[in-house]
């Protein structure tokens, strides 16, 4: 929905180009925010046609099976510049979860941290930060990378 994220890099006087899978999320994204680009898309399937500065993850890819985010790095490598970051959440351990978000199951994969250290390897980015469960941000298990090299 673009909160909080999007509305911090918007008035920080960053461009934002925003996409989800469910097209409710977009309307209102677009309502919220006119004037930044909104897609509605399967990001298993993202082709955007450029690179950007940036790249943001942020409790959506952990809801991918875990072969769809293996999947996912190349995508990731294809929309980041060198030099560029990639941000994203995963869960704190490997293995597979259903949560509950409004007393509907949601699904939670993730992989061990030593395969998404490689996959960022393999893919061009080195990893700047990895905190698990960090108190500063919910409790969530971030990671930042940086692309280093085009491959």
């Amino acid at each position: 929905m673009g909160e909080p994220i999007a509305r911090h890099l918007i008035d920080a006087g960053f461009r934002v180009t925003g996409v989800d899978i469910a097209q409710a999320m977009i309307d209102l994204c677009r309502q919220r925010f006119p004037g930044q680009a909104w897609f509605q898309a399967d990001m298993r399937h993202l082709d955007l046609g450029r690179r950007f500065d940036g790249l943001i993850a942020w409790d959506s890819f952990f809801h991918l099976t875990r072969d769809d985010q293996r999947a996912m790095f190349p995508i990731f490598a294809r929309h980041v510049v060198l030099g560029g970051c990639l941000l994203f959440t995963t869960g704190p351990t490997d293995g597979e979860v259903i949560g509950e978000v409004f007393g509907d199951p949601l699904f939670h994969a993730s992989l061990a941290a030593d395969e998404y250290r490689q996959l960022l390897d393999r893919n061009g980015f080195a990893v700047v930060s990895h905190v698990v469960e960090d108190p500063d941000c919910g409790f969530h298990t971030v990671w930042c990378a940086r692309k280093c090299r085009d491959i």
